[in-house]
């Protein structure tokens, strides 16, 4: 009989008589919140917007959504309505752009910090024992995937849960054909979808994974899954035209149209394709390699069911459980495959070009796959075999290397020559520990020396083989984290921006979107209104102008009340 890749039982002393079966309800519990505590900690002094015009554009939708004024963010991306949703109800608490903004940072730790009791049933789905599926799913939900955004406005910081949970609920669904599992995956399927662009390729794979294993079976389950995905998808697309209509006036940003061009160009899927590598390398390397062994375990486990199905030898009955074939597991293995090489391939061909080095190696649309795979080749250190787990730490390696290389090769002098935005590299700035640059050869040799050490500690093959893999991946994700923790409050002088109090307020077409961005979250008691100058007429009853220094003079009943870098203030009242 074949052994699956995940074959070697978890190492540890002689089952023993217990008195009391072992309940981790409370162990998850704590977890959850210790891990919720953590963000709330480390994101103590986060009052406002960093990471723009994507912070400040969700911000906008949920304050409108709650019934508040709304804005002009045409030509923009447009920021789509499901994660707004769940920040709605901080707008109906209060207006006060800064305890806003720190509730926001409350809802995205409640949500992160899921991650950790997701992943413990991953774990355990995957067949490993509650100590161990507890020590190692916490110091995953400690993975930087999981803890750099939860601490801003962005819907990164719900995502890489919203994966775990739709992982586990199309694995119930094909294994236990559960009605309420299938429910629950279209829902989450429907609600990626009306989240972000990548929710698109999660509903594409969850569509075309329950069409491929319709069964007789499994027919109503499939069809209550394939249902609930296309009712949740038709209120989030109804909710997203309504939000687009009310906020993007002028129209929004055309990415689907800039992926359509590059699909149907030869310099266009050659772009797509390096930005792919690009994106693949990152996420390998942010995970210090775990993800490339999962990857590498997951290609082999779908080729060998795909081998088995050709034979006729079936993978049902087994619940993907070792030792009695490979069960579903190919299944949702696949999906997570198709779903990390969909989200790689289509988010490149539609991102701009913006002369950004992260244009070509980025790793935050991948984000929200990396607990996932990080848990996959957790379970297979601890699981296969010695030979197997270190063939797929040298596929992992190997895996790393091509990529990397291949999308620098395209990217040549861009990497240098273009703009670096820190934001983009927490991972490989804390491995080269050079923020002001992408160094990538030490980024990728520092992440091959973590994977060496918790390889290392996989295959030494001692009683505590869990704990040693949970201290070597805990001892990388705890210094990232430490350096992420702020040291100190940042000084509390000015911005630099208006201080504009009350009033409705009028803007210049000219001002820069770093200034009116801004202002738009800051300015909620009114919208901005958007004027042309000069030229155009004030809006009438306006306390507050805010326009461009070449605007010149303003015009009777007027008065410059302040001035700054880019922008002039005009008072009337």
């Amino acid at each position: 009989m074949q052994s699956s890749v995940i074959d070697r039982p978890v190492t540890g002393p002689a089952p023993q008589p217990r008195r009391r079966a072992f309940r981790p309800i409370w162990l998850l519990a704590g977890g959850w919140l210790a891990q919720v505590l953590l963000r709330l900690w480390m994101f103590r002094y986060h009052t406002g917007p960093v990471a723009n015009p994507d912070e400040v554009g969700y911000l906008l939708a949920a304050r409108w959504l709650a019934g508040g004024p709304g804005g002009d963010y045409s030509g923009s991306t447009f920021y789509q309505g499901g994660y707004p949703l769940l920040l709605a109800p901080v707008y109906w608490v209060t207006g006060d752009p800064v305890t806003v903004y720190r509730l926001v940072v409350v809802i995205g730790s409640l949500a992160a910090a899921l991650a950790f009791p997701l992943a413990y049933l991953v774990l355990r789905r995957l067949s490993l024992g509650r100590r161990a599926a507890l020590a190692l799913a916490f110091v995953a939900g400690l993975a930087p995937s999981v803890l750099v955004f939860s601490g801003l406005a962005l819907v990164d910081a719900v995502l890489p849960t919203l994966v775990l949970g739709w992982l586990l609920a199309l694995h119930d669904l094909l294994a236990r054909r559960s009605w309420l599992a299938g429910a629950a995956a279209g829902a989450l399927s429907g609600l990626a979808m009306a989240m972000h662009l990548r929710g698109m390729v999660v509903m594409g794979v969850f569509t075309v994974t329950v069409l491929a294993t319709l069964r007789r079976g499994s027919l109503r389950p499939g069809l209550a899954a394939l249902g609930s995905g296309l009712l949740t998808a038709g209120a989030g697309t109804l909710l997203n035209g309504r939000l687009k209509a009310a906020l993007y006036p002028g129209g929004a940003r055309d990415l689907s149209g800039l992926a359509a061009d590059r699909l149907t160009s030869l310099d266009g899927q050659l772009r797509s394709l390096a930005g792919a590598l690009g994106q693949l390398w990152y996420l390998i390397t942010a995970t210090w390699g775990l993800a490339g062994i999962g990857i590498a375990a997951a290609v082999v486990m779908v080729a060998r069911g795909m081998r088995l199905a050709t034979r006729g030898a079936g993978t049902a009955g087994t619940g993907g459980k070792p030792g009695g074939g490979l069960g579903v597991m190919p299944v949702p293995a696949g999906a997570l495959l198709a779903l990390t090489l969909g989200i790689a391939y289509t988010s490149s061909a539609a991102l701009p070009d913006e002369h950004r080095v992260g244009n070509y190696v980025y790793g935050r649309y991948l984000a929200c796959v990396a607990v996932a795979w990080t848990l996959a080749g957790l379970v297979v250190l601890v699981r296969a075999r010695r030979r197997t787990a270190a063939a797929a730490a040298a596929a992992s390696a190997g895996t790393l290397a091509v990529s990397g290389g291949l999308a620098a090769w395209y990217a040549g002098n861009r990497l240098t020559r273009y703009n670096y935005v820190a934001f983009d590299f927490p991972e490989t700035a804390f491995l080269t520990g050079a923020p002001g640059r992408l160094d990538m050869a030490g980024a990728s040799a520092a992440a091959l020396i973590l994977l060496a050490g918790i390889s290392a500690a996989a295959l030494v093959r001692k009683k505590a083989l869990v704990l040693l893999v949970a201290a070597a991946l805990a001892v990388p994700n705890a210094a990232f984290a430490a350096g992420l923790a702020p040291k100190s409050a940042p000084s509390a002088g000015p911005d630099g921006l208006p201080a504009i109090r009350h009033g409705r307020v009028a803007l210049d077409t000219r001002v820069e979107w770093r200034i009116w961005v801004h202002l738009i979250h800051r300015v909620h008691w009114t919208a901005i209104e958007r004027v042309k100058l000069p030229g155009q007429p004030l809006p009438r009853g306006a306390c507050t102008v805010v326009a461009a220094p070449e605007a010149g003079a303003p015009p009777a009943g007027w008065r410059v009340s302040g001035a700054g870098q880019g922008w002039v203030t005009w008072s009337a009242c």
